[in-house]
Protein backbone atom coordinates (compact mmCIF):
# COMPACT_ATOMS: atom_id res chain seq x y z
CA UNK A 1 0.00 0.00 0.00
CA UNK A 2 1.72 3.57 -1.04
CA UNK A 3 2.47 5.70 2.01
CA UNK A 4 -0.32 8.47 1.89
CA UNK A 5 2.07 11.16 1.34
CA UNK A 6 2.23 10.04 -2.07
CA UNK A 7 -1.37 8.26 -2.58
CA UNK A 8 -2.81 11.87 -1.43
CA UNK A 9 -0.70 14.18 -4.15
CA UNK A 10 -2.01 11.21 -6.84
CA UNK A 11 -4.99 11.30 -5.88
CA UNK A 12 -5.58 14.87 -5.59
CA UNK A 13 -3.72 14.45 -9.52
CA UNK A 14 -6.28 12.16 -10.88
CA UNK A 15 -9.43 14.64 -9.89
CA UNK A 16 -7.89 17.34 -12.07
CA UNK A 17 -7.05 14.92 -15.04
CA UNK A 18 -10.37 14.13 -14.69
CA UNK A 19 -11.45 17.61 -14.50
CA UNK A 20 -9.52 18.13 -17.68
CA UNK A 21 -10.89 15.40 -19.42
CA UNK A 22 -14.29 16.08 -18.84
CA UNK A 23 -13.68 19.68 -20.12
CA UNK A 24 -12.31 18.59 -22.86
CA UNK A 25 -14.45 16.00 -23.81
CA UNK A 26 -16.99 18.88 -23.56
CA UNK A 27 -15.78 21.88 -25.45
CA UNK A 28 -13.79 19.49 -28.88
CA UNK A 29 -15.88 16.65 -28.71
CA UNK A 30 -13.07 13.82 -28.24
CA UNK A 31 -13.61 11.56 -25.47
CA UNK A 32 -11.40 11.60 -22.60
CA UNK A 33 -9.58 8.50 -23.05
CA UNK A 34 -7.16 9.89 -25.44
CA UNK A 35 -5.94 12.20 -22.04
CA UNK A 36 -6.57 9.20 -19.25
CA UNK A 37 -4.61 6.57 -21.03
CA UNK A 38 -1.18 8.47 -20.25
CA UNK A 39 -2.08 10.32 -17.35
CA UNK A 40 -2.85 6.89 -15.54
CA UNK A 41 0.50 5.70 -16.89
CA UNK A 42 2.14 8.14 -15.52
CA UNK A 43 0.60 8.59 -12.07
CA UNK A 44 0.48 4.46 -11.62
CA UNK A 45 4.12 4.64 -12.10
CA UNK A 46 4.93 7.38 -10.09
CA UNK A 47 2.97 5.48 -7.15
CA UNK A 48 5.57 1.91 -7.88
CA UNK A 49 3.06 0.19 -10.03
CA UNK A 50 5.08 0.34 -13.10
CA UNK A 51 4.91 -3.21 -14.55
CA UNK A 52 4.39 -5.42 -17.85
CA UNK A 53 0.87 -5.12 -17.21
CA UNK A 54 0.60 -2.03 -16.51
CA UNK A 55 -0.93 -0.32 -19.54
CA UNK A 56 -3.82 -3.34 -19.31
CA UNK A 57 -4.79 -1.03 -16.24
CA UNK A 58 -4.67 2.52 -17.84
CA UNK A 59 -6.57 1.09 -20.47
CA UNK A 60 -9.50 -0.94 -18.84
CA UNK A 61 -9.88 2.08 -16.08
CA UNK A 62 -10.26 4.71 -18.93
CA UNK A 63 -12.42 2.53 -20.89
CA UNK A 64 -14.61 1.56 -17.32
CA UNK A 65 -15.10 5.70 -17.31
CA UNK A 66 -16.13 5.71 -20.87
CA UNK A 67 -18.68 3.57 -19.62
CA UNK A 68 -20.76 6.11 -18.17
CA UNK A 69 -19.43 9.33 -20.00
CA UNK A 70 -20.50 7.83 -23.64
CA UNK A 71 -24.30 7.06 -21.54
CA UNK A 72 -24.86 10.38 -19.96
CA UNK A 73 -23.74 12.28 -23.27
CA UNK A 74 -25.32 9.43 -25.41
CA UNK A 75 -28.98 10.46 -23.82
CA UNK A 76 -28.27 13.83 -23.68
CA UNK A 77 -27.65 13.98 -27.71
CA UNK A 78 -30.72 11.53 -28.00
CA UNK A 79 -32.77 13.64 -26.70
CA UNK A 80 -32.23 16.77 -29.05
CA UNK A 81 -32.51 14.13 -31.75
CA UNK A 82 -29.10 14.75 -32.95
CA UNK A 83 -27.89 10.31 -32.61
CA UNK A 84 -28.17 8.73 -36.31
CA UNK A 85 -29.98 5.63 -35.04
CA UNK A 86 -29.61 4.07 -38.44
CA UNK A 87 -25.95 4.48 -38.21
CA UNK A 88 -25.90 3.22 -35.19
CA UNK A 89 -27.70 -0.21 -35.68
CA UNK A 90 -25.81 -0.86 -39.00
CA UNK A 91 -22.38 -0.49 -37.81
CA UNK A 92 -22.77 -1.72 -33.76
CA UNK A 93 -22.31 -5.45 -35.10
CA UNK A 94 -18.53 -4.48 -36.34
CA UNK A 95 -17.71 -2.45 -33.95
CA UNK A 96 -18.48 -5.08 -30.91
CA UNK A 97 -16.41 -8.12 -32.85
CA UNK A 98 -13.76 -5.28 -33.53
CA UNK A 99 -14.07 -4.54 -29.30
CA UNK A 100 -13.84 -7.80 -28.36
CA UNK A 101 -10.80 -8.79 -30.87
CA UNK A 102 -9.03 -5.25 -29.59
CA UNK A 103 -9.33 -6.58 -25.84
CA UNK A 104 -8.08 -10.12 -26.45
CA UNK A 105 -5.23 -8.56 -28.12
CA UNK A 106 -4.40 -5.97 -25.76
CA UNK A 107 -4.46 -8.56 -22.57
CA UNK A 108 -2.06 -10.82 -23.96
CA UNK A 109 0.53 -7.99 -24.81
CA UNK A 110 2.84 -6.64 -22.54
CA UNK A 111 2.88 -3.02 -21.34
CA UNK A 112 5.59 -2.06 -23.84
CA UNK A 113 4.41 -3.03 -26.81
CA UNK A 114 0.59 -1.37 -25.88
CA UNK A 115 2.65 2.02 -25.24
CA UNK A 116 4.20 1.56 -28.72
CA UNK A 117 0.56 0.95 -30.52
CA UNK A 118 -0.65 4.01 -28.49
CA UNK A 119 2.06 6.26 -29.70
CA UNK A 120 1.94 5.26 -33.11
CA UNK A 121 -1.98 5.68 -33.07
CA UNK A 122 -1.71 9.04 -30.62
CA UNK A 123 0.18 10.54 -33.09
CA UNK A 124 -1.77 9.76 -36.39
CA UNK A 125 -4.93 11.14 -34.34
CA UNK A 126 -3.09 14.67 -33.34
CA UNK A 127 -2.01 14.74 -36.81
CA UNK A 128 -5.83 14.38 -38.17
CA UNK A 129 -7.02 17.15 -35.53
CA UNK A 130 -4.15 19.44 -36.17
CA UNK A 131 -4.22 19.43 -40.36
CA UNK A 132 -7.95 17.94 -40.87
CA UNK A 133 -10.70 20.04 -42.52
CA UNK A 134 -14.04 19.67 -42.40
CA UNK A 135 -14.51 20.04 -46.39
CA UNK A 136 -12.15 16.22 -46.82
CA UNK A 137 -14.30 13.58 -47.88
CA UNK A 138 -14.15 10.06 -48.57
CA UNK A 139 -17.58 9.75 -50.04
CA UNK A 140 -21.03 11.31 -50.43
CA UNK A 141 -22.87 8.73 -47.31
CA UNK A 142 -21.75 6.33 -45.25
CA UNK A 143 -20.48 3.09 -46.58
CA UNK A 144 -22.26 -0.16 -46.70
CA UNK A 145 -21.09 -3.64 -48.02
CA UNK A 146 -17.60 -4.88 -47.91
CA UNK A 147 -16.07 -0.93 -46.70
CA UNK A 148 -18.22 -1.49 -44.00
CA UNK A 149 -17.70 -4.19 -42.76
CA UNK A 150 -13.76 -3.53 -42.85
CA UNK A 151 -13.84 -0.01 -41.09
CA UNK A 152 -17.17 -0.89 -38.75
CA UNK A 153 -14.51 -3.33 -36.44
CA UNK A 154 -11.44 -1.62 -37.12
CA UNK A 155 -12.75 1.41 -34.92
CA UNK A 156 -13.55 -0.89 -32.35
CA UNK A 157 -10.34 -2.58 -32.51
CA UNK A 158 -8.36 0.42 -32.91
CA UNK A 159 -10.42 2.68 -30.10
CA UNK A 160 -9.60 -0.95 -27.09
CA UNK A 161 -5.82 -0.68 -27.88
CA UNK A 162 -5.77 3.15 -27.17
CA UNK A 163 -8.22 2.77 -24.14
CA UNK A 164 -10.56 5.47 -25.71
CA UNK A 165 -14.33 5.55 -26.90
CA UNK A 166 -15.74 6.18 -30.26
CA UNK A 167 -15.26 9.79 -30.96
CA UNK A 168 -11.06 9.34 -32.09
CA UNK A 169 -11.86 7.30 -35.10
CA UNK A 170 -15.78 7.32 -35.56
CA UNK A 171 -15.64 11.18 -35.93
CA UNK A 172 -13.48 11.45 -38.55
CA UNK A 173 -14.53 8.64 -40.17
CA UNK A 174 -18.48 9.78 -40.34
CA UNK A 175 -17.21 13.25 -41.10
CA UNK A 176 -15.17 11.78 -44.02
CA UNK A 177 -18.35 10.57 -45.28
CA UNK A 178 -20.31 13.51 -45.03
CA UNK A 179 -22.29 13.45 -41.59
CA UNK A 180 -22.42 16.83 -40.06
CA UNK A 181 -20.31 17.44 -37.16
CA UNK A 182 -22.53 17.29 -34.75
CA UNK A 183 -24.64 14.02 -35.57
CA UNK A 184 -21.28 12.49 -36.26
CA UNK A 185 -20.28 13.31 -32.33
CA UNK A 186 -23.78 12.77 -31.15
CA UNK A 187 -23.42 9.00 -33.05
CA UNK A 188 -20.02 8.61 -31.71
CA UNK A 189 -20.85 8.80 -28.07
CA UNK A 190 -23.12 5.57 -28.85
CA UNK A 191 -19.79 3.64 -30.28
CA UNK A 192 -18.03 4.68 -27.06
CA UNK A 193 -20.80 2.74 -25.17
CA UNK A 194 -20.66 -0.09 -27.61
CA UNK A 195 -17.18 0.06 -27.60
CA UNK A 196 -15.93 0.03 -23.89
CA UNK A 197 -19.13 -2.56 -22.68
CA UNK A 198 -17.83 -5.94 -24.02
CA UNK A 199 -13.90 -4.49 -23.41
CA UNK A 200 -14.63 -3.74 -20.21
CA UNK A 201 -15.68 -6.89 -19.09
CA UNK A 202 -12.64 -8.41 -20.79
CA UNK A 203 -10.45 -6.54 -18.80
CA UNK A 204 -11.98 -7.39 -15.58
CA UNK A 205 -11.50 -10.98 -16.00
CA UNK A 206 -7.92 -10.21 -16.95
CA UNK A 207 -5.52 -12.02 -14.24
CA UNK A 208 -2.95 -9.83 -12.98
CA UNK A 209 -1.91 -11.62 -10.14
CA UNK A 210 1.51 -11.48 -11.48
CA UNK A 211 2.59 -8.18 -10.35
CA UNK A 212 1.10 -6.03 -7.74
CA UNK A 213 -1.88 -3.69 -8.77
CA UNK A 214 -2.88 -0.02 -7.19
CA UNK A 215 -5.10 -0.69 -4.31
CA UNK A 216 -9.41 -1.43 -5.41
CA UNK A 217 -7.89 -2.85 -8.46
CA UNK A 218 -9.91 -5.77 -9.97
CA UNK A 219 -8.59 -7.59 -12.53
CA UNK A 220 -7.03 -4.83 -14.92
CA UNK A 221 -9.93 -1.90 -13.54
CA UNK A 222 -9.08 0.45 -10.62
CA UNK A 223 -11.87 1.36 -8.99
CA UNK A 224 -10.41 4.72 -7.15
CA UNK A 225 -9.06 6.26 -10.35
CA UNK A 226 -12.68 5.09 -12.11
CA UNK A 227 -14.77 6.73 -9.17
CA UNK A 228 -12.15 10.06 -9.22
CA UNK A 229 -12.54 10.73 -12.74
CA UNK A 230 -16.23 10.11 -13.07
CA UNK A 231 -17.19 12.38 -10.20
CA UNK A 232 -14.69 15.31 -11.95
CA UNK A 233 -16.00 14.25 -15.48
CA UNK A 234 -19.54 14.58 -14.65
CA UNK A 235 -19.01 17.94 -13.28
CA UNK A 236 -17.18 19.58 -15.90
CA UNK A 237 -18.26 17.76 -19.33
CA UNK A 238 -21.22 20.71 -19.17
CA UNK A 239 -18.49 23.23 -18.50
CA UNK A 240 -16.48 22.39 -21.41
CA UNK A 241 -20.27 21.82 -23.34
CA UNK A 242 -21.05 25.55 -22.13
CA UNK A 243 -17.88 27.11 -23.98
CA UNK A 244 -18.16 25.21 -27.26
CA UNK A 245 -21.11 27.49 -27.07
CA UNK A 246 -19.10 30.70 -26.45
CA UNK A 247 -15.72 30.22 -28.76
CA UNK A 248 -14.91 28.51 -31.78
CA UNK A 249 -13.14 25.44 -30.38
CA UNK A 250 -11.66 24.97 -33.94
CA UNK A 251 -8.15 26.35 -33.08
CA UNK A 252 -8.24 24.93 -29.95
CA UNK A 253 -8.53 21.28 -31.05
CA UNK A 254 -5.48 21.79 -33.42
CA UNK A 255 -3.68 23.31 -30.28
CA UNK A 256 -4.47 19.72 -28.26
CA UNK A 257 -3.86 17.97 -31.56
CA UNK A 258 -0.24 19.23 -31.55
CA UNK A 259 0.03 18.96 -27.93
CA UNK A 260 -1.22 15.01 -28.31
CA UNK A 261 1.65 14.31 -31.01
CA UNK A 262 4.15 15.72 -28.18
CA UNK A 263 2.71 13.44 -25.63
CA UNK A 264 2.63 10.35 -28.01
CA UNK A 265 6.39 11.29 -28.91
CA UNK A 266 7.26 11.16 -25.59
CA UNK A 267 5.86 8.17 -24.75
CA UNK A 268 7.53 6.30 -27.90
CA UNK A 269 11.11 7.42 -27.04
CA UNK A 270 10.39 6.04 -23.52
CA UNK A 271 9.19 2.68 -24.88
CA UNK A 272 12.34 2.83 -27.26
CA UNK A 273 14.52 3.98 -24.63
CA UNK A 274 15.91 6.44 -26.45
Amino acid sequence: MPEATLLLPMIGMILAIGAFAGVLAGLLGVGGGIVLVPSFFYAFSVLGYDSPQLMQMCLGTSLATIIVTSVRSGLSHHKKGAVDVAILKTWAPGIVIGAIIGVSIATSLRSGALQLIFGILAVIVGAYMTFGRASWRLGPQMPTGPVRAVLSPLIGFLSVLMGIGGGSFGVPVMSLYGVPIHRAVATAAGFGVIIAVPSVIGFLLTDMSAYPTPPFSFGAVNFVAFGLVIAMTLITAPWGAALAHKMDPKPLKRVFGVFLIFVALNMLRKTLGW
